[in-house]
């Protein structure tokens, strides 16, 4: 066997139509369908990358957003290619009034960290380089700071 792809991410949610109408309109998912308690996103690469599920409770608090523990960390999207990908959506971010927590030049990526209403952090990030291509380690340089 060998995984060719990441093909969707599901999600359990505090409330599906907070975190639907984020996913939709902050970052510009494509919503295939939305009955409680699902909602379900596409790009358009494949049939749905991402699946929310409502399953009620409370967002994770501050101090878990930050906590160090096994489990998932983030998710990365691709916003597009180049430098010039990354400014443009920063600043819809900001127009948007999106809490911006990091960005960071990762020599083959530049890339922006956010979260989503209920605390799951994500990366959204351009390829500005393709020497991951020739040299598959390239993605370990050291991260640099970026200002966008």
């Amino acid at each position: 066997m060998q995984i060719k792809e990441l093909g969707h991410i599901v999600l359990y949610v505090t409330d599906l139509t907070r975190m639907a109408d984020f996913y939709e309109k902050t970052l510009g998912f494509t919503q295939i369908a939305r009955q409680w308690p699902t909602a379900l996103f596409s790009s358009g690469r494949t049939h749905h990358e991402l699946l929310l599920i409502e399953v009620g409770g409370e967002p994770k608090s501050a101090a878990q957003m930050h906590e160090m523990r096994a489990g998932l960390y983030h998710i990365g999207f691709k916003i597009g290619d180049g430098p010039e990908a990354a400014k443009v959506t920063y600043a819809e971010l900001m127009e948007k009034g999106v809490k911006i927590i990091g960005t960071t030049d990762h020599g083959v990526t530049h890339s922006i960290y956010i979260l989503d209403p209920d605390g799951n952090e994500l990366e959204l990030y351009a390829d500005v380089s393709d020497e991951w291509k020739k040299d598959p380690k390239a993605i370990l340089a050291a991260p640099k700071p970026l200002r966008l």
